[in-house]
């Protein structure tokens, strides 16, 4: 097989994934909207990040454990389908509980797509860390776009403008059923996974407790990072979405950086650096005063996103005959969790200042890095 015949799965596969997961930040993106045209109070706000987070959070593993009995590909172009009708409804909702309920649908779209989605990415990457590491590129690249694109079309036109945000998911629908067509005549991704060897759930818990510490990081910096910086800097709604695209754009870059660094460091040393990094990175963003607070989100950023492909490798490869599972809980109940500490953020900014709330956020990464200290490569 050429090298460009066996690539042509995987760029699908990263094309697909950059549509679907420009839904997941987009619920983030439509934060700064809703409380300016809403006017949601802080908690209110963050409570639509809980609800995208939250079924989505319980789902995942479940769509995970069904990916390991047996393949579903026909999954991944209706889950993107389903993550852009709900966020593309949002804007349109007569009340505040109809919008949970629809961001909530589109949560459970993302949910579905991921498990199937990694255990077809890991099978056409053929165990190459650059190659998972594209894949996971396009999800952070449908990130770093998500404010850009809220901001064209809700900017402009208002939240009654959300459901030209739909064209995304028809895209990524037309993507992903291309990737399983490619991958399908490459001899890969046909099959449940089947890999031999013994599970490690010692290490796999220590793993997704990291997970967990960056999640709350990212999503709480997700969902107030554009507030935040306008408050800083003083800017309007151009200085808050330039710092949420420095987020997502910087995690994009780092992913691809990570792929490369495990080939030549390995896993463990990587991941272990970057969490040991993210804490001044994260520090600087919330106390450094002026426009340097865009240096901070961009370090921030990376250390966030450098070991984000290697998590996936690391949890297949600790759980090898549940890598459905372990793929649904490092890409979804792990990261997920996030979003449930978002409304305590946003209740303590409410009651306070949005800096006094970011502050627990500086010590996230440094937990993470002890719970790594004992892990072992699989």
């Amino acid at each position: 097989m050429t090298a460009s015949r066996r690539n042509r799965p995987v760029a699908l596969m990263s094309l697909g994934h950059a549509c679907v997961d420009v839904y997941q930040g987009a619920v983030a993106a439509l934060v700064p909207y809703f409380v300016a045209e809403r006017a949601y109070s802080y908690a209110a706000a963050s409570g639509v990040v809980l609800a995208a987070s939250l079924l989505s959070s319980l789902v995942q593993p479940l769509f995970g454990m069904l990916t390991d009995r047996c393949a579903m590909p026909w999954l991944l172009p209706l889950s993107a389908l389903t993550a852009g009708a709900g966020v593309a409804l949002s804007g349109v909702t007569g009340s505040y509980a109809a919008t949970l309920a629809v961001v909530a649908v589109s949560g459970v779209g993302v949910a579905a797509y991921h498990p199937e989605a990694a255990r077809v990415a890991r099978a056409v990457a053929h165990g190459r860390h650059t190659a998972m590491g594209w894949f996971s590129f396009g999800g952070n690249a449908g990130f770093a776009l998500a404010p850009l694109l809220v901001f064209a079309v809700v900017a402009t036109g208002g939240l009654r403008a959300s459901p030209l945000l739909a064209v995304p998911a028809v895209a990524g629908a037309a993507l992903c059923a291309a990737a399983v067509r490619a991958a399908a005549s490459g001899g890969a991704g046909a099959g449940a996974s089947t890999a031999a060897g013994r599970d490690d759930w010692a290490s796999f818990l220590r793993l997704s407790g990291a997970v967990v510490c960056r999640s709350v990081v990212f999503v709480g910096l997700s969902a107030f990072v554009s507030l935040y910086v306008r408050e800083r800097t003083g800017g309007g709604e151009v200085a808050g979405t330039a710092a949420l695209f420095v987020l997502y754009a910087g995690g994009a870059v780092g992913t691809l950086a990570g792929g490369r660094l495990a080939e030549r460091y390995g896993r463990l040393t990587v991941v272990r650096r970057s969490y040991a990094l993210t804490v001044p990175a994260v520090a600087g963003l919330v106390l450094v005063p002026g426009p340097s607070v865009y240096l901070f989100v961009a370090l921030t950023s990376a250390g966030l996103y450098v070991p984000f492909s290697l998590h996936i490798t690391l949890g297949q490869d600790c759980l090898p005959r549940r890598v459905g599972t372990a793929s649904g809980v490092t890409l979804g109940l792990t990261v997920s969790v996030g979003g449930l500490a978002a409304p305590l953020l946003g209740a303590l900014a409410d009651v306070t200042s949005l800096r006094t709330a970011l502050l627990p956020l500086i010590a996230l990464p440094a937990v993470g890095r002890l719970l790594l200290c004992r892990l072992r490569e699989p």
